[in-house]
């Protein structure tokens, strides 16, 4: 059949068989949507679900960062008064995250969205800035992200993306479902941490508060998850944007008859913490005063280039740079890796297309991320929520990106979404992600051992980095041990001892005196 004969949207065959559709417009050449098997409505959802389930990081990185005092015991924006940092916090991680899933759409052409790194946050907040200013910290932020471009441009980065063993990248996708999966059930209550003898919290073991499930919030979230996998069994269109809007609902219903009140109240008269356990876990779902307010982006370029150096010195700056770089560089990878497999757009050799776009885009959002005072920005495994709505291109993100932008002037509707409503989807992208474990050769010891410590790691430690690093050197050291030196790729060896100094860092330091 001549080109000629083929009417817009008319299907065709790929070269790989797939039954697609020809390109209807500009729009969907560019992003190639139907080359994918997608649709623009495929996309909108899908850039709403994942907007949604990670929405959350308007509220929660302002928590983190904008609540951490620095060496000098200031706030962010060199604020004394506690919480005045977090409005700021909270616009600047909207527009950052904003422009970068925009970015990341345009440029990678994948709908991966971006925003400010939890556990990078945490590591910037309390480990980094409490050695120095907050302008120093996000210094060190720029620089790492400096670092991690110039090895995307030199092709390193890509090169070791590709040295990795398919076995690897699928127990990678396999661990981050049920990292995700183990988020949405903590993050909502589901499963919480555990009092210690100490009045700490231990690893989350524990079936709700004391041993069993309690309170309204906790009912919204099964009511939710429920909606969500039978709607997903259903194989309905929209399946998890029905579930966290009709779930959205429900809380609010739930808070206006109820008036169940926030988990965390605050410090009490006694400098303790007054905690509700049957409370909702983070936002409090309910019709705000206000619907827009003007954002304050005063924090846009509040950075120290290279005063970490003078302030903590030479080498403790490096080592912090070289901690937030390995993170950063793994996450992403890992991320890219489990969500591009579970729309299926990795090759048969389990690489993504065009990654280096992608991962290019990816470095200059850590950059962007101590620009704008927001903590290093990096891909979002929340993706995942947007791919299992049918999202395959960059208009998703684009969606997503705009949305964030939207957050920025009203982020009280954002607040309205709570936690008990937005992870149900986690739970069920981890199953979606889960079944890709059948890929892997367990009858193959010297690929089963690294890929199930690559996937147990990841939620047992809350850390995609620990997971990978983990099962990186468990592949080498067992592939040495049987004398196959021929099947270890040389960057596998150069990775490998990256990690092992990742996981001594604090041996290291103590060895070159530094605090």
């Amino acid at each position: 059949m001549s080109s000629e004969n083929l009417s817009a949207g008319e299907d065709t065959k790929s070269t790989d068989g797939r039954q697609t559709a020809q390109p209807a417009n500009a729009l969907d050449r560019f992003f190639k949507i139907s080359e994918r098997g997608s649709t623009v409505g495929q996309e909108v959802r899908g850039g709403l679900a994942t907007f949604f389930t990670m929405a959350y990081i308007v509220v929660l990185n302002p928590l983190i960062i904008g609540t951490a005092l620095d060496a000098d015991g200031q706030y962010l924006g060199d604020l004394t008064e506690p919480g005045s940092a977090i409005p700021l916090v909270a616009a600047a991680t909207a527009l950052i995250a904003g422009l970068l899933t925009i970015a990341m759409g345009v440029f990678g052409r994948y709908p991966f969205a971006m925003a400010a790194g939890l556990g990078l946050n945490a590591v910037l907040a309390y480990s980094v800035a409490s050695g120095m200013s907050w302008e120093d910290a996000m210094g060190i932020v720029v620089l790492e992200g400096i670092i991690i471009a110039v090895l995307v441009l030199t092709g390193f980065r890509v090169a070791v993306f590709h040295a990795i063993p398919a076995g690897l990248k699928t127990a990678i996708a396999v661990g981050i479902g049920l990292f995700i999966a183990l988020i949405g059930f903590v993050d909502a209550g589901f499963i919480r941490r555990i009092p210690g003898a100490e009045g700490e919290s231990s690893v989350p073991v524990q079936l709700g508060a004391g041993g069993s499930l309690s309170g309204w919030p906790t009912l919204v979230f099964v009511i939710g998850l429920l909606t969500a996998v039978v709607l997903v069994a259903l194989r309905v269109k929209g399946a998890i944007l029905i579930s966290i809007i009709s779930t959205t609902i429900i809380a609010i219903i739930v808070e206006a008859v109820a008036k169940v009140g926030p988990f965390n109240s605050g410090v009490g008269p006694d400098g303790k913490p007054q905690i509700n356990s049957d409370g909702w876990q983070l936002n409090v779902p309910k019709l705000p005063d206000e619907i827009i307010g003007m954002p304050d982006l005063s924090l846009i370029g509040d950075f120290s280039l290279f005063g970490s150096f003078e302030r903590a010195g030479v080498v403790a700056a490096l080592l912090f740079i070289f901690t937030i770089m390995l993170a950063d560089f793994f996450d992403t990878m890992g991320t890219v890796v489990g969500v591009g497999a579970e729309g299926k757009l990795l090759d048969k050799d389990g690489n993504l297309p065009g990654v280096k776009s992608v991962l290019l885009v990816d470095s200059v959002g850590a950059a962007a991320g101590g620009v704008g005072s927001v903590s290093s920005n990096t891909t979002y495994v929340e993706s995942a929520a947007g791919v299992a709505e049918g999202a395959r291109t960059g208009l998703a993100s684009v969606v997503t990106g705009l949305l964030f932008l939207v957050a920025m002037f009203f982020s009280p509707l954002v607040s309205m979404v709570p936690f008990e409503a937005a992870t149900p989807a986690l739970v069920v992208v981890g199953f979606l992600m889960m079944t890709q474990i059948r890929n892997i050769d367990f009858s193959d010891y010297d690929m089963a051992i690294p890929a199930f410590l690559t996937i147990v790691l990841m939620p047992f430690t809350y850390s995609i980095t620990a997971g990978i690093g983990a099962g990186f050197i468990a592949y080498v050291v067992i592939k040495a041990a049987r004398r196959k030196f021929a099947e270890i790729h040389p960057l596998m060896w150069v990775i490998s001892l990256m990690f092992v100094i990742y996981f001594t860092l604090d041996p290291i330091k103590e060895l070159l005196g530094v605090s």
